[in-house]
């Protein structure tokens, strides 16, 4: 075979190019099968003159070359579009169904405290959760003998390892009343806001209680406030997030920032009054502590107590939520445990 046949052979490779796997198969046997050109070609090697050969031999290579080339190359081609046509699939078909997340419980109750005091005027305000002892402490009136300073109530951080003492200057927030402060400080009456956020405490882990919990304080300051105010403000939240026939009702208590303070109970939502096992048989459930804030705390903040007077009222979120979704334990709030949160999947 001359090399003319064989450079149109090459030729005849390099611009093949077929419409389908049936063409791309002759094609194949055509120039690679055992009875195709390159077997016949590679058999002829012998015929060929000896100073003729080399010649001969790359010309029959460089079409074996061409043709596996173009061989290879249509095959990933008709493969590829083979992929992506069965990838497409019946589009008309529904698609497979991609599980959702939820919101935690605790931020649906968060987002609903917070949505139903904004309807009020309530604004809301944020803080630090490291705070120094005059925003966490002394300016909301606690004395320096109080319990709560004492190490085993606080989260105290010392600042200088090589001090085996605690030295005094920050803690974790025991509460969100912190923020109260810092709002006093930096805005003059009225002033009217809410304070959610996490807070401390250096306390065993139960059922009942943890060592970090979430918290909302409110508070409200303008001339003329009275408790009858607080009342009032209290009993539309508490019908607003448990249903519209709660009954509440404040007994006396005793806080250092407030003056004369008070906690509030709630008619129970499960027995609805009746008396049962959550509400020990008395037809009520304690939510919140609530009072008028003590002139001396409004005296530490530069708010004339003669001018001006306010309520302060504040909550925990697990136990709003443990009593709006009937659980019992506090502790299942922090072990993001999916069985427990799907349960919330739709709720906002």
């Amino acid at each position: 075979m001359s090399s003319v046949n064989i450079d149109s052979l090459i030729a005849e490779a390099q611009t093949f190019a077929p419409n389908s796997k049936e063409e791309l198969e002759q094609f194949r046997i055509r120039f690679l099968g055992k009875k195709g050109v390159l077997t016949d070609l590679f058999a002829k090697m012998k015929e060929v003159a000896p100073e003729e050969r080399k010649s001969f031999g790359q010309q029959v290579n460089t079409l074996k070359v061409t043709a596996e080339e173009r061989l290879n190359h249509f095959k990933e081609t008709f493969e590829s579009a083979e992929i992506g046509n069965k990838s497409e699939g019946d589009l008309t078909l529904p698609s497979d169904p991609s599980p959702l997340g939820s919101f935690h419980p605790l931020s649906i109750v968060r987002r609903k405290i917070i949505s139903i005091f904004s309807r009020i005027g309530f604004n809301v305000s944020d803080g630090p959760e490291i705070e120094d002892d005059w925003h966490n402490f002394s300016a909301l009136n606690f004395p320096p003998e109080h319990p709560a300073r004492d190490m085993q109530d606080t989260f105290f951080i010392n600042l200088n390892p090589d001090q085996e003492k605690y030295n005094g200057s920050l803690a974790l927030r025991t509460h969100t009343s912190s923020i109260q402060v810092r709002v006093m400080e930096n805005q003059a009456p009225p002033i009217r806001t809410i304070c959610p956020g996490r807070v401390y405490r250096n306390e065993a882990i139960s059922a009942r209680a943890h060592c970090f919990f979430h918290q909302v304080e409110g508070f409200y300051i303008d001339e003329n406030v009275s408790f009858a105010d607080l009342k009032q403000t209290l009993l539309y939240f508490s019908q607003e997030m448990f249903g519209a026939d709660t009954k509440i009702r404040l007994r006396p208590s005793y806080f250092p920032f407030t003056e004369p303070s008070a906690e509030m109970d709630i008619s129970c939502t499960i027995c609805k009054g009746k008396g049962c096992n959550i509400c020990k048989y008395t037809g009520w459930v304690e939510i919140l502590g609530c009072g008028m804030i003590d002139p001396a705390v409004l005296e530490n903040n530069k708010i004339d107590p003669t001018k001006y007077s306010g309520f302060a009222f504040g909550m925990g979120i697990e136990r709003i939520t443990m009593l709006k979704y009937s659980i019992k334990d506090l502790r299942i709030f922090s072990e993001n445990d999916v069985r427990f949160l799907d349960q919330f999947k739709g709720v906002r």
